[in-house]
């Protein structure tokens, strides 16, 4: 029978994170302790340091502030004296009204459906972990890589409105200007990607190698 699949970790190897370089890990190196790149000086770690304690925090965060930025207005649109204030959702069914089902699928998907799928992917993979799952670690670790290729798509809705504020200053005619959902939407987003960025894949193998001690 083939034994286990030769690692990093099993070979006492360190992987850089920013150039890649694999480093000898000192024979008194610990979890807790780092040592430096030789060759680009970034820290190095067998494992991210407290990896699942900082996502669960990020992702608790970003559900709370998930909230507020779906209640709250993101853009407040003065037009001639009259003020509208717009929420995300408010402004989805706008362009449905309208008949622009595109942009509206476009914002609905990008600043509404993605957000929550990727809480929801980290949630699941925290889980897994807690419960030291063995089931089907490559489809866990392309969840994985998904979290962190579609996360900065969900800035769609910042782009937007930042551009409508720059060009649209017309005094009393017509004026917009971002409101407090933007703040709560941007803070989703920075810190689903902090999220994603502090959660090691490496973990659910850890599990598999386990298994076969």
């Amino acid at each position: 029978m083939k034994g286990p699949a030769q690692t990093a970790k099993n070979a006492a190897l360190l992987s850089c994170p920013s150039c890649h370089l694999l480093t000898r890990k000192p024979a008194a190196h610990g979890r807790r302790f780092s040592v430096v790149c030789p060759r680009c000086g970034e820290r190095l770690f067998e494992r991210k340091p407290n990896s699942m304690a900082r996502t669960w925090a990020l992702v608790i965060a970003a559900f709370i502030f998930y909230i507020p930025a779906n209640v709250l207005p993101i853009m407040k649109v003065t037009s001639l004296g009259k003020v509208q204030s717009d929420t995300i959702l408010s402004g989805v069914i706008y362009f449905i009204k309208t008949g622009l089902w595109p942009i509206a699928l476009v914002i609905f998907v990008a600043s509404v459906f993605v957000p929550l799928l990727k809480l929801f992917i980290l949630v699941y993979l925290l889980i897994s972990l807690h419960v030291r799952s063995k089931w089907r670690p490559r489809d866990r670790t392309r969840l994985y890589r998904i979290t962190e290729i579609i996360g900065r798509w969900s800035m769609v809705d910042i782009y937007v409105v930042t551009l409508m504020v720059a060009l649209v200053k017309l005094g009393a005619l017509a004026d917009i200007e971002a409101a407090p959902g933007a703040i709560h939407f941007a803070a989703v987003v920075v810190i689903t990607i902090f999220a994603a960025m502090s959660f090691d894949p490496r973990l659910i193998w850890d599990k598999m190698e386990a298994r076969h001690d």
